[in-house]
């Protein structure tokens, strides 16, 4: 079974044995009460290779939102964009110059809804190892691939606490080497860990 037929099996069976188990973690802990959202979408690009890898990146630090943060590549879902699917393959290609075509898209995660109005769904995608993917330098200071085991591996996931606006916030970190991953990139990894069954 080749590594896209088991992840496309491992998603469903979580799909369909847990159904709509995580609300609590689909939503930025920030929102309080309905919000506006806009679609958005990120690309969870796994390497084809005998121990998948994840890619990601680290945001420009000129950016004026999420400076320097860890994130999948992804954005917002443009009118030209046929569905959320189609949003995640184009900002991929603009944001590390990874081709759409070698993208085999295995399916959709549970969606996040964050505290700036974006309705976020995770696309996952096998795509050949050692691309030479290049970050767009306006948006983009660097690209990095990590084992998908310790991403997806809740020892390597931790849960903090902080008060933001008089209440007590609770978010996720995984530390990999000298990165932080936390926020909305660390949630979606928690719920893609439940959903394909590494806890």
């Amino acid at each position: 079974m080749t590594l896209a037929e088991r992840l496309r099996a491992a998603l469903a069976e979580g799909h369909s044995r847990d159904g709509a188990f995580l609300p609590s973690d689909t939503r930025d802990p920030r929102i309080d009460g309905d919000i506006a959202l806009s679609p958005a979408a990120v690309l969870v690009a796994i390497t084809d290779r005998a121990e998948p890898g994840l890619i990601l990146t680290q945001r420009s630090e000129r950016l004026r939102k999420h400076a320097g943060q860890i994130a999948f590549p992804g954005g917002r879902v443009d009118a030209s964009d046929a569905d959320e699917i189609a949003g995640a393959l184009r900002e991929a290609e603009e944001e590390i110059g990874l081709p759409p075509h070698l993208a085999q898209v295995i399916g959709t995660s549970d969606r996040y809804h964050t505290f700036t109005g974006f309705d976020i769904v995770p696309v996952l995608a096998v795509i050949p190892p050692d691309l030479p993917l290049r970050p767009q330098e306006s948006e983009v200071a660097d690209w990095f691939e990590l084992p998908l085991a310790y991403a997806l591996d809740p020892a390597n996931r931790t849960q903090h606490a902080v008060e933001f606006e008089g209440a007590v916030r609770h978010y996720y970190e995984i530390m990999w080497q000298e990165r932080r991953i936390w926020g909305i990139t660390a949630a979606i990894l928690a719920n893609l860990s439940r959903r394909l069954g590494a806890a």
